[in-house]
C-alpha cells in the first residue's frame, strides 16, 4: 500500500520538477530497498507497512537529530535541506498520538497484559507496538509505561 503510495508521488514529484520531495522519495526507497535485502537475506518477507512506518519514524529522528546539530555548527542551508527531507517523510505517517492519549493507551495495555511490575514493560511494550506502530513515539511511551507501572 505504502509503497505504490512512494512510486506514484515520486514521479508526480518528477513531474513537477519538485527535485525536494523527490530526493526525499528516493532516500525513502532506497532505505526500504535496503531493508527488505537485509530481511530477504534472513529469509524474512518483504516489510509490511507498520514495519515501513517503523523506518519512516526512524529517518525522521535521526533527521531531527542532524538539523539540531547543523543549527549547532551554523550550517542552516544543511539544516533547512533536513527540515524538507523531515517533512516529506512525515506527510506518509499517521498522525502522531499526544500524551493524553499515550497515556491512555498505556493504561489499556496494562490492564491487556495484566502487567503487574517492572517484568512486564516488554509486553506491555510489544502490545503497544503492534497496535500503534507509527502514531506513538516509543522512546517517550517506555518512559511513561516505567512511570506507570508498579514498581517491585
Amino acid at each position: 500500500m505504502l509503497r505504490e503510495r512512494f512510486t506514484a508521488e515520486m514521479k508526480e514529484a518528477m513531474k513537477a520538477g519538485d527535485k525536494g520531495r523527490l530526493g526525499a522519495i528516493r532516500l525513502i526507497q532506497a532505505a526500504l530497498k535496503d531493508k527488505d535485502i537485509e530481511a530477504r537475506g534472513n529469509g524474512k518477507e518483504p516489510l509490511s507497512d507498520e514495519e515501513i512506518l517503523a523506518l519512516l519514524q526512524k529517518m525522521v529522528k535521526q533527521r531531527q537529530e542532524s538539523i539540531t546539530m547543523y543549527e549547532q555548527g551554523g550550517r542552516t542551508e544543511l539544516a533547512d535541506q533536513e527540515k524538507n527531507e523531515v517533512a516529506v517523510i512525515s506527510s506518509y505517517l499517521p498522525q502522531q498520538m499526544d500524551e493524553a492519549e499515550t497515556r491512555a493507551a498505556i493504561e489499556a495495555a496494562i490492564a491487556e497484559t495484566g502487567a503487574a511490575s517492572m517484568k512486564d514493560m516488554g509486553k506491555v511494550v510489544g502490545a503497544l507496538r503492534a497496535k500503534y506502530a507509527g502514531r506513538m513515539d516509543f522512546a517517550k511511551a517506555s518512559g511513561l509505561v516505567k512511570d506507570m507501572l508498579p514498581k517491585g
